[in-house]
């Protein structure tokens, strides 16, 4: 299995989008199909909404790719 971590800096992203910026899909088009064939999980339940707001502490899964999401750790200011 490929694990891939995903370093979150916002409040969340969108499902489709993570696809995209980790590489497992070329396109948030592609990533919508993805989605909507119901080969991607959420925290081990099957997720159909393409745009579902993921959040750090989440794990994607499709095929034998693993997405962990954690929150990008705080720049000192």
């Amino acid at each position: 299995m490929q694990a891939l971590v995903f370093h979150l800096t916002s409040e969340f992203i969108e499902l489709n989008a993570l696809l995209k910026l980790t590489g497992v899909c070329d396109s948030g088009g592609a990533g919508k199909i993805l989605v909507a064939s119901g080969r991607v999980s959420v925290d081990g339940k099957v997720e159909l909404r393409k745009t579902c707001k993921i959040r750090a502490g989440q794990a994607v899964s499709l095929g034998d790719v693993r997405i962990q999401v954690i929150a990008a750790p705080r720049t000192a200011e």
